[in-house]
């Protein structure tokens, strides 16, 4: 049976597609422009170099947001953030692991990579949503 989704469902969706997509561009072109700072926390289980995996989430994020905000292609953007913020998870976790463990790591920074950990559940559940309201 096929759910058409309300009026309110689908403007909460355009809504929360513009907030993703400027979730994701602008990490996105971060990856781009520091890729040093990012190719540290590329777990190290990953094969390959850290760089290429640095430069392919920034043009994924980046290409993403781009399909948030057009509508035709709203659906499948919703979709693809759901997958993206599922597969960057084990290099959160890393990144939390890594500043528990560095001396160097300030507190802030710590705090920060902590409570991205849960934040993630609630970007997965938007994408989804903007994936099946759009």
């Amino acid at each position: 049976m096929s759910h058409r989704p309300t009026r309110r469902q689908k403007s909460a969706a355009r809504r929360d597609a513009r907030v993703l997509a400027a979730i994701l561009g602008g990490s996105g072109l971060l990856h781009l422009a520091k890729p040093a700072a990012y190719d540290a926390v590329v777990p190290r289980s990953v094969p390959g170099p850290a760089r290429f995996w640095t430069i392919s989430s920034g043009l994924a994020e980046v290409g993403i947001a781009a399909a948030l905000l057009a509508p035709r292609t709203r659906p499948a953007g919703g979709l693809a953030a759901a997958v993206l913020f599922v597969a960057v998870f084990p290099a959160n976790v890393s990144m939390a692991l890594r500043a528990l463990k560095s001396e160097r790591a300030t507190t802030g920074r710590t705090a920060v990579t902590l409570v991205r950990l849960p934040l993630q559940v609630p970007l997965v559940t938007r994408a989804l949503g903007v994936h099946r309201a759009s």
